[in-house]
């Protein structure tokens, strides 16, 4: 007899996942349009910051430019390498309807994020002033950066927590709530920020240190918000310590990607690092023009950002059901989207310079400098863009060591003919084509890098 014909219901089929059987372009966009409003305003964060400081001084404007890379490297190592790294962990494991795995894998996520945070913390507080000083800070300067430094790197385990947990509920495929949570944190910086830092509506005027310490209690209150989220059942997981166990091949699963991943912002900022060093020597005028450019470049990152992780749930889960042709395919949408994207950026720039710079500063000089640096790398922003998000769609495939092989490129060319140039005592427009160049190269390596490597089972005949 039957199952239909006993009077027995068959078992229940788990509802189809959407993110593995929508067209990809329309679902991409869906998901992307929230990351993009947050990270509009996370640019909109960096912009009123150096908007601020530049109100305070050109001194205060070059030791941002010593620091700059150094916050950003943090913010990229916990949302889009390690977060990338849970993402893709957690997206993975829904993508094989396994959501206990997906949700023990959040926990064990947590605690890496603890734990890097702490280490992030003690790493600049006791080395920050000798790389400072490394990257050519000194006297008022040097000051000044530091001031701000303390401050926000004390914090620096806050934003760990902010960018896992929303890693977390990006790997369930929700964009909304972690983009609502980020965008209303960095308004909430913006606000508190300028208002202790310029001592604006009757605050106290604390320069530097008001700025920093606006985005430490913006990322406090975020923290707060997305951990009673988790907690409250109502995302598609549920965080909930009892009966928690450590278990190593979990780790395992998040730090094979995220742990590799973290190099590629690791060397990205060594690259600007090792950059900054060379247009240091220069003078204070160069170095603030070259600040305002690279602070641009650090601003097209959120762009790609959003459009990157949004690529990564829909990567992961393909591959976790075993559509490993669908992946690449996300993985070759998302980028050619960001490219057009940060190369329309990139085009406005190089063409019109004081479009950007102009709001920085009033210093012709300094808006000189600026306007060469737009020139110079502001057309290779495009291919920035391409192997930007190409790293983010490879975190959700689990194979992330090509496009991080291309980042060692770029840093590679970088260090190699600015040190030749240093030698030539070569004027600060030839750095800035440097970068330009660096960047083109990123780009084509990384693509190579994703066509070349197998993703999914390696019997998957659709790879």
């Amino acid at each position: 007899m039957s199952t239909l014909a006993s009077g027995t219901q068959a078992p229940s089929q788990p509802p189809a996942n959407r993110l593995v059987t929508d067209p990809i372009l329309p679902t991409l966009l869906r998901l992307a349009l929230p990351n993009v409003i947050a990270m509009a305003m996370a640019v909109a964060v960096g912009v009123a910051e150096t908007k601020y400081v530049g109100l305070l001084g050109t001194a205060q404007l070059a030791a941002m430019a010593l620091v700059f890379p150094l916050v950003m490297l943090v913010g990229m190592m916990s949302a889009g390498a390690m977060g990338g790294g849970v993402s893709s962990a957690v997206s993975r494991a829904l993508g094989a309807q396994d959501a206990v795995r997906a949700r023990t894998l959040a926990l064990h996520a947590l605690v890496i994020a603890i734990g890097m945070g702490l280490a992030t913390t003690l790493l600049f507080l006791v080395f920050g002033p000798s790389i400072y000083r490394l990257l050519g800070g000194q006297g008022e300067v040097l000051e000044h950066a530091l001031v701000y430094a303390n401050i926000v790197f004390a914090g620096a385990w806050l934003v760990w927590l902010l960018n896992t947990l929303a890693s977390i509920l990006r790997g369930t495929g929700d964009m909304r709530v972690p983009s609502l949570t980020l965008l209303l944190t960095s308004l909430l910086q913006i606000l508190v920020g300028g208002a202790l830092g310029l001592g604006l509506g009757g605050f106290p005027r604390l320069g530097m240190a008001g700025v920093a310490v606006g985005q430490v209690l913006a990322n406090a209150v975020g923290v707060a918000f997305l951990i009673w989220w988790l907690s409250s059942g109502k995302a598609r997981l549920t965080l909930g310590w009892k009966g928690f166990r450590p278990r190593r091949e979990l780790f395992l699963d998040i730090l094979k990607v995220g742990a590799i991943a973290c190099l590629s912002p690791l060397q990205s900022v060594l690259t600007v690092l090792v950059l900054t060093g060379l247009v240091a020597p220069l003078g204070v005028a160069p170095l603030a023009g070259y600040g305002i450019g690279q602070r641009l470049e650090f601003m097209l990152v959120p762009i790609a950002f959003g459009i990157g992780v949004a690529s990564v749930p829909m990567v992961g889960m393909a591959i976790g059901a075993g559509h490993v042709a669908r992946a690449r395919k996300v993985a070759w949408t998302a980028a050619t989207l960001s490219a057009v994207n940060l190369g329309a950026v990139g085009l406005i720039v190089s063409l019109i310079p004081g479009v950007w710079s102009t709001f920085f500063s009033s210093d012709p000089v300094v808006l000189d400098f600026a306007a060469q640096y737009m020139r110079w790398a502001g057309p290779a922003f495009t291919f920035f863009g391409f192997g930007l998000t190409l790293y983010f769609a490879s975190q959700g495939s689990g194979r992330i060591l090509g496009p991080v092989l291309a980042s060692s490129a770029r840093l590679l060319l970088v260090v190699v003919v600015g040190l030749w140039l240093a030698a030539n005592h070569a004027p600060a427009w030839q750095y800035f084509a440097l970068v330009g160049a660096a960047m083109a190269l990123y780009g084509i390596s990384t693509a190579l890098a994703v066509r070349l490597t197998r993703w999914g089972p390696k019997a998957a005949a659709a790879n």
